[in-house]
């Protein structure tokens, strides 16, 4: 494969994309730093096929890259390869408003066909490649001009390998008939609106205080300042203030600006600062949230009860014999949420009860609460046995036990 020594002009570039526009496939990769920003700052984009390969300095002068982008968000003729891509497939949004398609990622693919739930780049490599790779650049400040060779190299290494991966993921998958499986997967990673960032919708990541409309009216009004304060700054947003500052605020909101000084994570300087007075007038105009807009009473979790968790812990275990019989990530079959809440009766969107899911494992987890699967122990190996084959013997709770038991002399 033929290395490119760092691309820092418009003209290598362009040239550079024209001709992996002819792949079938390229592998990408992105370094950045975020550490004391809220947008992500691009550094430097590797970019591969099986014939080649290059890095991008971003920061070079006068770099056009619309080619780079063109290519990746564009060309639906080229496959855009990448391992745990998320914050990659961010960065492209950022600057373009538009994301790769089509695309793979390899960590969400190996999912499908062993049991790393999240199998890191380093793994992935020795596990199919059997090289180390070198992690002695991997916390390097990638902002920093000059990059040394050794950087460019251990930057470059990562979409070399990961072009030489993917065919043979790609021939294991169609192989066991799973390509399917990570078709939901793929378009989500690629879908726009999960990386649109819309500071009304803020509040969301923020572990609600209570369902009082007015509270989260003023939680909302609260994290949509806070994210467009942070986002004018460019600092993150806990630089501004804490997620626990921002819901203790919305439960209890200060009468006063200079009553924000009594505040726990605020400095005695927003008693009489801008930002403090923008965060009051902020609190002011809040309004209770619509009903249309509260969050729902049960969506992680409907009451269990005692026996409802015994019920969640049975799934959970099945779902781990599952994930061992066929030699698949358990998270790829079904979340743990989602098993609490078939647990606590529902049945309605519900992903394990849906499509592929439900044919490898929903449907036995749904005769599992429906009584019609059994645990049971053959030559040593714990395996299920539906109900028409076996007898199935109930266990008497604690107290039924204590009913049953002779009285004391």
């Amino acid at each position: 494969m033929k290395i490119h020594p760092l691309i820092t002009t418009s003209e290598e570039l362009a040239a550079l994309c024209a001709r992996l526009a002819k792949a079938d496939f390229v592998s990408v990769d992105t370094e950045f730093m975020r550490e004391n920003t809220y947008w992500p700052e691009l550094c430097l984009v590797q970019i591969a096929d099986t014939e080649e390969a290059a890095a991008v300095d971003p920061l070079a002068p006068g770099l056009d890259l619309t080619p780079l982008w063109d290519l990746l968000t564009d060309n639906e003729e080229v496959l855009k390869v990448f391992h745990a891509g998320g914050q990659d497939v961010e960065i492209i949004f950022n600057f373009t408003g538009r994301t790769p398609h089509p695309i793979f990622d390899t960590q969400i693919a190996t999912m499908a066909i062993s049991q790393s739930e999240q199998i890191g780049y380093s793994n992935l490599v020795e596990s199919w490649q059997g090289v180390t790779v070198d992690k002695g650049a991997r916390f390097t400040d990638w902002s920093r001009r000059p990059l040394t060779e050794r950087q460019i190299e251990y930057a470059i290494g990562d979409v070399t390998y990961l072009s030489k991966i993917f065919p043979k993921i790609l021939k294991r998958l169609v192989k066991t008939g799973r390509g399917e499986w990570l078709d939901q997967e793929m378009e989500k990673l690629a879908d726009p609106e999960h990386y649109r960032n819309d500071p009304t919708e803020a509040w969301k990541r923020i572990k609600a205080p209570s369902r009082n409309p007015q509270v989260l009216g003023r939680l909302k009004a609260i994290a949509q300042w806070r994210e467009l304060e942070a986002q004018n700054k460019n600092i993150p947003r806990g630089r501004i203030a804490r997620d626990e500052t921002v819901a203790d605020i919305a439960s209890h909101p200060p009468k006063t600006q200079a009553d924000l000084a009594k505040v726990r994570g605020l400095s005695q300087g927003w008693k009489d600062n801008e930002i403090g007075r923008r965060l009051m007038n902020a609190i002011a105009e809040a309004e209770p949230l619509p009903d249309d807009e509260l969050p729902a009473r049960t969506p992680r979790g409907a009451p269990l009860g005692k026996e409802g968790a015994l019920v969640a812990d049975l799934l959970k275990l099945l779902l781990k014999i599952r994930a061992r019989e066929i030699d698949a990530a358990a998270r790829l079959l079904a979340r743990n949420d989602e098993l609490e809440l078939l647990a606590a009766g529902v049945r309605k969107n519900l992903s394990l009860l849906q499509g592929w899911r439900y044919e490898v494992f929903g449907r036995d987890a749904l005769d599992l609460v429906e009584g019609k699967l059994a645990f049971a122990v053959e030559n040593g190996k714990l395996k299920m046995t539906h109900v028409d084959d076996a007898a199935v013997v109930e266990i008497p709770t604690s107290q039924e036990t204590a009913s049953a038991a002779p009285a004391a002399d």
